[in-house]
């Protein structure tokens, strides 16, 4: 057991007075390549991280959701159980909760009351999607205690329209890779059709994720700005999502809009590209080539996408002069804060290490935290 889950049943016996009788449990994920392509019906490839959200539970004869979240000050949230959502004022983390119930409910599937007990280990703010792992975690055990047999990839796509209830339009990246995620491998996601499949990870390969502590939020307006830029770019271009665009299709059109679009295109058009690259060097354990396709998406992210911030952009750099050109490392996440990821060879992991003490801190005011990761299995549901 991690330390969530059994921090999790503690403090459920501790706050409820009794045993819980069920455990539900969905990991975080990072994102190896692919930013920004999961909306445009492209291609992604994260996987999942050994961090992520537990909840004990067990029926409570009634219908309301008894929620407590220990790791917010033990803040508490109570609810109806119903299909129609009702937004809390204040407390946010409950209204993701709030918002998967009623989307189940709207489905015909019948919920009754839980006591909740959440904790969880994905470092808020850092990109590695601490929400995502909390829906899955949630959808997945409301399924299970009620015999509702809904399955994983319904599961994320609830999940995913849940953060749009709650103001951000994302892909479905994130909630598929909690839910559907497998030890050992990345998740090649066809954000369109939603085939999945398992990339295995070469096991002379280390995962380094590096949060900057410059901490984001995708509820904000640069999220959605963004989708909203590439929706016009592929009205502009003719196609249902630039999924379906090609550069020359793009440079064809270039006159027709503005530079901002264009390079917002750009960068998606491309980054789906290299995603599919990268695939093939993971294949094939080419570390070369997947150090030039993660740069590449870096570099995209910085000029064309304008979604990372100096301290980013200086942990990159940090990263690449410490292992050379052939670091495979990039800003992973939506952006405007969070971390980068790193795949690495086991014998460079302490010069990175040591390069990122020495001088991350020179230029951002702040150290960074190191998390040493391999892929790891998606939702996880346990009868106690």
């Amino acid at each position: 057991m991690t330390d969530v889950r059994v921090k999790s049943q503690e403090a459920f016996k501790k706050h409820f007075g009794v045993d819980p009788d069920y455990l539900s449990y969905a990991p975080g994920r990072v994102n190896l390549i692919g930013e920004h392509t999961d909306y445009n019906d492209g291609f992604v490839l994260p996987c999942a991280i050994k961090f992520g959200t537990a909840m004990s539970a067990k029926k409570n004869g009634t219908s309301k959701m008894r929620l407590l979240a220990i790791d917010i000050n033990g803040d508490t949230d109570e609810f109806e159980c119903s299909a129609t959502f009702s937004a809390h004022p204040t407390k946010t983390w409950a209204n993701y909760l709030r918002a998967m119930t009623a989307l189940i409910m709207q489905k015909g599937h019948k919920v009754e009351g839980l006591d909740v007990a959440i904790t969880g280990d994905v470092p808020l703010g850092s990109g590695l999607s601490s929400s995502a792992s909390l829906e899955v975690a949630f959808g997945n055990l409301v399924s299970h205690v009620f015999g509702l047999n809904i399955p994983l990839q319904e599961i994320a796509l609830t999940g995913q329209a849940c953060e749009a209830l709650n103001g951000c339009k994302c892909g479905i990246m994130d909630q598929t890779i909690s839910a559907c995620g497998k030890a050992n491998c990345a998740l090649l996601i066809d954000c369109r059709s939603l085939q999945l499949t398992q990339v295995s990870v070469p096991a002379n390969l280390d995962i380094l994720i590096v949060n900057s502590n410059v901490k984001h939020a995708l509820v904000g307006g640069e999220y959605n700005e963004r989708r909203e830029q590439c929706e016009n770019a592929a009205k502009i271009l003719g196609v249902k999502a630039l999924r379906d665009a090609t550069m020359a299709m793009l440079d064809a059109k270039k006159g027709e809009m503005d530079d901002v679009t264009y390079r917002r295109a750009r960068h998606v058009i491309t980054e789906d590209d290299r995603v599919l690259e990268a695939v093939k060097a993971f294949e094939q354990g080419d570390l070369a080539t997947l150090a030039e396709k993660m740069y590449a998406s870096h570099c995209s992210m910085r000029d064309d996408f304008e979604i990372t911030i100096p301290e980013i952009d200086g942990l990159v750099e940090i990263i690449r002069k410490a292992i050379g050109e052939h670091a495979a490392v990039r800003m992973t996440g939506g952006g405007f804060g969070g971390s980068v990821v790193a795949v690495v060879e086991p014998s460079k992991v302490e010069q990175v290490k040591a390069a990122i003490d020495a001088e991350y801190e020179k230029i951002s005011g702040k150290k960074a935290t190191i998390i040493e990761t391999h892929a790891f299995d998606g939702a996880a549901f346990t009868q106690l």
